[in-house]
């Protein structure tokens, strides 16, 4: 099992010093401990997420503290941009980084995002997959035409040259057409619990395997992201991720409306009063603890590892920012390095 930290809550709607610091000190100890990679995403208009808007530009930054993880877009949200321009900044990237640069593409989610795309949200898969093919010809030095506002074609190059001649792929999937697609291109998943649970997720994941077989490509790897948060005592661990796990859930009606389902309930959460929502919210954590996160103790994250593991998954995508304070995930990161430890172990005891 490989281990990667996963930036996605950052607080971009207060403007104050430092606040980079978590992503550039925590991009560091991956560096030092033998993390495969650190993924920063695209968003917008959030103040989850608000500070990072561009994974390219914080991909620049982790590769001047930074010299053997790679560094991977999660995700490039592909309608929203010129395949050119995607080939050309992540090729500044992967040349700052001595090729270490890596991009999962994504779809993209909300309506208002599309106001920077000049396609509508409806047509945001097909172009995904054409912009993708696009980028990838663009990387490995192809010419490919495009057209400008007068219909006049033009075939392009881009630079600069990228130093690895084939970029690293990776899909950012939650349907199950998404797996197959993904496995059928032969690119690498990237995927999460926030929609499901892991048995919900591993038939997809089958199907991305048999994907990839049918059309000839060697084994792919598949990326989990969960939420990560470990300290030495489960009880504590609990109370520090507790009232930032509402805060974040506050804000994604969409993880909600799953939860109220879960208890059975059909109603619009805007009409919940306070204690309603916040009884559902507690509800929502306790959920999140037990079978869609890595919080806890290294020890008793044990077991759900072997879970993910079974499942055919190859690496757990770490997402540390959602705790907004620097010193308790910055003294979290070592128990998440001796988990890191405790899953070699256990895996040199299986194959023995």
């Amino acid at each position: 099992m490989d281990f990667s930290l996963f930036y996605f809550d950052g607080d971009g709607s207060v403007a104050q010093a430092d606040q980079y610091r978590l992503l550039i000190e925590s991009a560091k100890f991956a560096d030092r401990n033998g993390f495969v990679a650190l993924w920063t995403p695209e968003r917008h208009f959030h103040a989850f997420g608000g500070l990072y808007p561009n994974p390219s530009l914080t991909g620049a930054a982790l590769a001047m503290v930074t010299e053997r993880v790679q560094l991977r877009a999660g995700s490039v949200v592909v309608p929203l941009h010129h395949p050119v321009r995607i080939a050309e900044d992540w090729a500044v990237v992967d040349n700052l980084s001595n090729g270490r640069a890596a991009i999962a593409f994504a779809s993209g989610w909300t309506m208002d995002e599309f106001i920077l795309s000049s396609d509508p949200h409806a047509n945001r898969k097909a172009n995904m997959w054409r912009g993708i093919k696009a980028v990838q010809k663009l990387w490995q030095g192809e010419a490919v035409d495009f057209q400008d506002a007068t219909g006049r074609t033009v075939s392009v190059k881009t630079l600069p040259k990228p130093l690895q001649p084939h970029l690293p792929t990776w899909i950012t999937c939650q349907s199950p057409e998404t797996f197959l697609e993904a496995g059928k291109m032969g690119a690498n998943v990237l995927t999460s619990l926030l929609g499901g649970t892991l048995e919900e997720l591993t038939p997809k994941i089958k199907l991305y395997r048999q994907s990839l077989a049918k059309y000839g490509h060697s084994k792919g790897k598949v990326a989990l992201m969960l939420h990560t948060f470990l300290g030495e005592d489960v009880d504590q661990v609990k109370e520090k991720v507790r009232q930032p796990f509402c805060n974040y859930l506050k804000t994604h009606y969409d993880l909600l409306d799953n939860l109220a389902k879960g208890m059975g309930l059909k109603v619009d959460l805007k009409s919940f009063s306070e204690d309603d929502l916040e009884s559902l919210l507690l509800f929502g954590v306790e959920g999140f603890m037990k079978g869609r996160s890595l919080i806890g103790t290294p020890s008793s994250c044990l077991p759900f590892i072997e879970q993910i593991r079974q499942a055919g998954i190859d690496e757990i995508a770490c997402l540390i920012d959602f705790v907004p304070d620097f010193d308790s995930v910055m003294d979290s990161l070592p128990y998440l390095k001796q988990l890191q430890n405790a899953c070699q172990v256990q895996a040199l005891g299986v194959g023995s």
